[in-house]
């Protein structure tokens, strides 16, 4: 467990009548999200429903059409980027670095908005990072080029940079890409554990609906034709409504922790 960040986290992420946009192309309306600390969101949809295009404009990185965003009933375009990446983790669906480097180098990087200009890192902030490798299960990994790493060792990292940042709220898109089953179920149940220690907030886009089912609170479900609904995840899942969003055939069948859905 990352010992730094001592204080329970507060941050609280509103957003009122936002509207989705990708171009000139509106994708969702008036969408009234609140994300609380401790609650853990899956959101849910198929290719090219706006997963990656919610997250982006919740982290203020990609501009809303209309409607408003707070931080802490603050706007989030009235906190400078340092401030809101002290509040505010994402993790990008795609993310290379076209630099040789480190493993450690790269994890370093999440302390970034904890440094002043021309601040080294302190050994305090290279034990964080180390502590972060040893959970995302790279441990020793340290002085390993990143060139030299495998398509899930490198979704790790990435996971452990975000990590070390120590944000209140993740945004993540697809956490789990490129994990096998063991690493999926470290990953999520270390992400869950975090949430509930510290208050944190997490909403991450997610393909899979029987990883969001065991592990997320609740869930926001993005249908091509504009609806979207929310809610708590084991009262929105259903048989009716992942039909309706993936437009295939799926079977329900009971499991040890719950209903898991299976496309026919």
């Amino acid at each position: 467990m990352m010992t730094q960040q001592s204080k329970t986290s507060t941050t609280h992420i509103e957003c009122m009548n936002l509207q989705l946009v990708i171009g000139n192309r509106v994708l969702y309306n008036d969408i009234n999200l609140s994300l609380s600390p401790g609650q853990v969101w899956a959101v849910l949809g198929l290719n090219g429903a706006g997963k990656t295009t919610l997250l982006h404009t919740l982290a203020g990185i990609h501009p809303a059409g209309a409607g408003q965003i707070r931080i802490n009933d603050k706007l989030i375009e009235d906190w400078t980027r340092i401030e809101l990446a002290q509040q505010v983790g994402l993790l990008l669906q795609t993310q290379q670095d076209p630099f040789p480097g480190k493993v450690i180098e790269h994890v370093l990087i999440g302390r970034h908005p904890h440094l002043s200009a021309m601040q080294w890192e302190s050994e305090q902030d290279i034990q964080l990072a180390q502590q972060a490798l040893t959970q995302v299960g790279l441990n020793g990994f340290e002085n390993r080029s990143l060139q030299t790493l495998s398509g899930g060792e490198y979704q790790r990292m990435l996971i452990a940079m975000v990590l070390v940042q120590q944000p209140q709220c993740f945004l993540l898109d697809e956490p789990v890409n490129h994990l096998d089953w063991q690493h999926q179920h470290q990953i999520l149940n270390r992400l869950v554990s975090l949430a509930k220690a510290q208050s944190n907030s997490i909403l991450m886009a997610l393909h899979d609906v029987n990883l969001a089912a065991r592990y997320c609170s609740h869930c926001i479900m993005l249908f091509d034709n504009g609806q979207i609904e929310m809610g708590k995840t084991d009262e929105l899942l259903d048989h009716d409504r992942l039909e309706q969003l993936y437009h295939t055939p799926i079977s329900a069948i009971d499991g040890p922790h719950g209903q898991i859905f299976i496309p026919q």
